[in-house]
Parts: C-alpha cells; sequence; structure tokens
C-alpha cells in the first residue's frame, strides 16, 4: 500500500511541473491555476469583510498609483487586480492573493516611507502571486498529507498502535526539513522578482536596501524563530542577497 502511495504521488508530482516566470525554477503545481484564483478571491473577501478598510484617500491613492504601476510591470493584464489599505496600525505587513488581490496594512507605510519603498513591498507580495506561490505550498502541503496518510496505513498493517505516532513524526520531520525551507526558497525568489517588478515600474531597485534595512530595525528586539525554523531568510541573509541581485535588477530599470 505505501508503495502505490508514492507511486501515485510521484506521478502526480511528475504531471503537475510548472515553471516561474523569469527565474525558470521548477515547481509543483497540483491545483489548477482557476481554482487558486478562486481561493485567492474567496479569502480576499473574507479578509476584508472581517478588517477595518481605510478611507484615507491619500494613502488610499499612494497604494492604487505605486500598485497599478507594479502590476503593469507583471505583464498580468488577465488578473483582476484590487488594492485595499487596511486601518491597522499594529499589523505591520501587506499580501497579495492569487489574481492579484492586494491588501497593505497602515503599520508598514512608517516603514516603507515614500513610494519607493511601498514599490519594493508591493513588488515582493505581487511576486508571490505571480510565481504562484500559493498554489505552489498547497501542493506542497497535498504531497505530504499524501505521503503521511500512505504511512499510517502501511505501518498500521504491521502495528496499529504505532501507526498514529509515527505518521506524527513523519509529519513533523516533513514540516520542518521539507515545507519551511522551501517557504525560505520562495520568500527569496519574490524578493529577486520583486526587484525587477519595481524596476520595470520605474522605481529605483537600489532603494530596496534601505527599507529591508529599516524592516531589520523595526523588527529589533521582538521574538524571532531560530532561522531553521523560520519562513523567512534571515535579515542578514536576505540584504546580501538583494545586493547580489540588484544588477540584474538595474538592467530593467529605466527612470521615469
Amino acid at each position: 500500500m505505501m508503495r502505490k502511495t508514492l507511486w501515485i504521488l510521484a506521478i502526480a508530482a511528475l504531471a503537475a511541473c510548472q515553471t516561474v516566470p523569469i527565474t525558470g525554477r521548477s515547481q509543483l503545481q497540483i491545483l489548477g491555476e482557476r481554482e487558486e484564483l478562486q481561493m485567492g478571491l474567496t479569502a480576499f473577501r473574507d479578509t476584508l469583510k472581517r478588517e477595518k478598510i481605510s478611507g484615507d484617500p491619500r494613502l488610499n491613492d499612494q497604494v492604487q498609483r505605486v500598485g497599478r504601476r507594479i502590476a503593469e510591470a507583471t505583464g498580468r493584464s488577465d488578473y483582476q487586480w484590487e488594492f485595499k489599505v487596511i486601518d491597522d496600525a499594529k499589523a505591520v505587513n501587506a499580501f497579495c492573493l492569487p489574481g492579484g488581490k492586494v491588501a497593505v496594512y497602515t503599520g508598514i507605510l512608517p516603514v516603507t516611507r515614500d513610494d519607493a519603498g511601498l514599490a519594493t513591498v508591493l513588488g515582493h507580495e505581487i511576486a508571490h502571486a505571480i510565481a504562484r506561490h500559493g498554489g505552489e505550498r498547497l501542493s506542497q502541503q497535498l504531497v505530504v498529507e499524501g505521503v503521511v496518510a500512505g504511512t499510517a496505513i502501511a505501518l498500521s498493517e504491521r502495528d496499529p498502535n504505532k501507526a498514529n505516532l509515527y505518521a506524527g513524526l513523519l509529519g513533523a520531520g516533513a514540516t520542518v526539513g521539507v515545507l519551511l525551507p522551501y517557504s525560505r526558497l520562495q520568500e527569496s525568489e519574490a524578493d529577486r522578482l520583486g526587484l525587477i517588478f519595481m524596476a520595470k515600474a520605474g522605481y529605483d531597485p537600489r532603494t530596496a536596501v534601505g527599507f529591508w534595512r529599516r524592516m531589520s530595525d523595526a523588527a529589533k528586539g521582538a521574538a524571532k524563530p531560530p532561522a531553521f525554523l523560520s519562513t523567512h531568510p534571515t535579515d542578514e541573509t536576505r540584504i546580501r542577497q538583494i545586493e547580489a541581485w540588484l544588477p540584474e535588477a538595474l538592467s530593467y530599470y529605466k527612470r521615469p
């Protein structure tokens, strides 16, 4: 049973291999893009129902102005782009869901400071959607859960009392050993793509270094998990990688 389960998962993985734009990295995509976009829309609507939407015209104009330029630079005119500002000064955050559903929390705006800083954030978050990182993560989770389920069935045939224990241990091991490191890879990929998108949109990608340094300073004193358990690269690693990618990004940059 175990061999059969793994064989089915292996076939599914090969059949669902996709390529990330620009970077050319191969990724697993079990979920169809149409289903992924619908899930993104549903999640976005649910979020907007729970959160307080900002009515500040200045902030909304800025997010719309910068966001539209970044969106145009991606070439995904088929996305139904939406940009919302969420009034939450404590949330230093932003996100872009599949299909171009973008939200910026007011708590991150003091760190972005200006249009270029905001372009860094939006470039990064929009890159996640363009690279279909959400669908990739879900596909990874489905594969991991399939392997865990298959292992539990196989072990239960030998020792039913230990089946759940082994399945649980394998699930924990898979989470730390596979899913989190891969998430850090996605974060770095979004940094790289984000630099290119902001450069294409006419924002100097060199300003991204300053933004991430400000983010690092803002996070000082906050509790952080060890790097190997974090879904994001360390601040030092992120800044070093961005500096290394700047020549590539600058090749796309044209001063407006």
